[in-house]
Formats: C-alpha cells, structure tokens, sequence
C-alpha cells in the first residue's frame, strides 16, 4: 500500500509546486466534509487517550492520512527489542498528552510493518516522521533530547497552521470523547493576496512557469512576508531554470569542471528537483569553501534560494545553515 501524494523521505516534491496550496485547500475541504456528515475527528471533540494510537499497514491512509488533513501526525518507529525505543517512545507519547490535540501520535510497530518502514525510508530506529497534510517529513532518528523534540514539535505545529491551516484536535477533558461537538471555528474571510496566489495556481497548472513567478512577486510586492508566496516563488524559478536542461550534459560538466561556478549550480538544481537535498546543499557548500569573491558570493545566493524551496522548517535546511556558517566565518 503506496501512500498517496506524500514526499517519501523528505523528498522534495516539485512536479507538484503547487503542493502547499492544494494541500492546505484539500485540508480545509475535509474539515469542511466531515463537519456537513456530523462530526468525526473534525467536528467532535476526543478523549486524550486516542492522541496516541497505534498504526497498521491496513489502516495507514485513513488514520495517518486522512487525519493529517486535520492536524500533524508525528510517527514513531519502534520495535520491542529497541532499547532507545523504550527511553523516546513514552516521552513522545506524555508530549502528546500535554499538547492536548496540536499533533496525533501514531506509533508503528517495524517489525509488523516493514512495508511501512521501508517506504519511509527508515533506516534505524527509533525513526521519527511527520505527515502534515498529506506531506511526509522526517523530524529526527535517536532518542533526541526532551528540549529538542519540543522545539521540533513546535515548528512543527506552527508549519502546519501557517502553511495548511491545520488547528489540531479538540479534546474532551472528561475523557468522554462522544456526542461533544467542538465549537465552530470563526469564518476566515479570504485575505486579500488569494485571488493572486490562485492566479499562480492557475498558471502553474496551465504550465505557464513564468506566469506563476510573476503571480508570485506581485503578492510579495505588498506583502513580503507572504509565506505561501516565498515558498512558491523559490520553486516556480527553480523549475524555470532547469527547464529545457539536459540532465547527462549538466551533471557531466559539474564533474569535469569542479572549479566552473556555473556548472555546479546548476547541478545543484538538478540535484534537488531530484530530490537529492543533501547532495545540492553540500554541493553549493563546497563550491562557496573552494571560490571567493563574485564566484563565491553567486554560490552563496543560490544556497539561499534553495534553502527557501525547501522551507526553513526543515532540518535538512538548519544544519545546511550550520556547515554554511562554518565556511564563511
């Protein structure tokens, strides 16, 4: 059971630029669903012990997919004889508790799941992973220290109500969970940059790359702040520039001419629209250690913007700031 539109690994997912705004779209139409047929998670409040549930290959999409639409699903990977899986496994699971409907735990057993573990790319355990709207993103492996899966988890959460609208879950206190109605949420009026942030949409479905980017920097002219419009410029330009591009002749020059700025950026594109973050990200890297001046400084710049493809939030982005840091300074 392959699940659907979900960024395996962390994969960035560009053939779809427009992932953030169908998603948050998509979760927005669920909640709205669930409310129209009486209830269900979206409209009625649970009992805290349902925070924490367990997970199957069989009932993956519709507890860890469909509620992803209504609030971030942290997965935890464990296995009985994991030792470390012991010391994380309740820490995540009072963290739960505590945050009282801001993120669903869902606990997969690798060993009864091992389709699962493999699609996630799971290499060790404990493994932990987040679905956020139907997008997949890994958090972190090892038993992490309480301080840094709290922060981790509150990126998370802010990602996830920023980005999809996702408020989380409404809990009964008592423990009930049943016939309790959560109280209906204000009506947000449509802010005024949607009918330009659709146009982009719009454009980007019709192939019209240039339309999107410039759809995007129109929103971005009133509002700089705009994260939906950054996101998407970033990606929208990146698929601009290796339109068109023969994939063997640019990775056969970034390996012949390890010194040609130009040629390694590009591979850096080409690298993540792969999906290869680290690679692309290491790559600039290198080249920003091994040039100065102009040279190093255009390396630098397309760091940066690949950084804004792939989204602040993720740690792959963090420590690629770190190793930066260390280069320039």
């Amino acid at each position: 059971m392959q699940p659907r539109n979900m960024s395996m690994s962390g994969v960035v997912d560009l053939a779809a630029v427009k992932a953030a705004q169908e998603a948050k779209a998509k979760a927005e139409q669920a909640r709205a669903e669930a409310a129209r047929q009486g209830g269900g998670a979206a409209g009625a409040a649970i009992s805290p012990a349902s925070l924490v549930i367990d997970v199957d290959e069989a009932g993956f999409e519709r507890e860890v997919l469909q509620r992803s639409n209504e609030v971030p699903v942290v997965i935890d990977f464990w296995a009985e004889w994991c030792e470390p899986c012991k010391q994380l496994s309740p820490l995540l699971e009072r963290l739960a508790q505590e945050y009282n409907g801001r993120f669903l735990l869902a606990k997969i057993d690798v060993d009864a799941n091992q389709m699962l573990m493999q699609q996630f790319g799971v290499q060790g355990i404990p493994a932990v992973f987040a679905v956020v709207a139907g997008q997949a993103l890994p958090l972190f492996q090892g038993a992490a220290p309480e301080a840094q899966i709290r922060q981790t988890l509150d990126q998370l959460i802010q990602v996830g109500e920023e980005r999809f609208g996702l408020t989380g879950l409404v809990v009964d206190a008592d423990g009930q969970g049943q016939g309790q109605e959560a109280p209906a949420a204000p009506e947000v009026p449509a802010g005024p940059h949607d009918a330009l942030l659709e146009a982009a949409v719009q454009a980007l479905d019709a192939g019209d790359l240039g339309g999107a980017v410039q759809a995007y920097k129109n929103v971005l002219s009133d509002d700089p702040a705009n994260t939906e419009a950054k996101l998407g410029l970033a990606q929208a330009e990146l698929l601009l520039r290796v339109q068109g591009l023969d994939a063997q002749v640019v990775r056969k020059d970034a390996a012949d001419r390890p010194a040609d700025v130009a040629a390694q950026i590009a591979a850096a594109d080409l690298d993540l629209v792969g999906g290869h973050v680290e690679d692309a990200f290491g790559r600039l890297i290198d080249t920003v250690r091994r040039t100065a001046g102009d040279d190093r400084d255009a390396a630098r710049v397309r760091l940066l913007e690949l950084f804004e493809v792939v989204g602040g939030e993720d740690p792959r982005v963090n420590a690629a700031r770190t190793s930066l840091a260390r280069v320039l300074f």
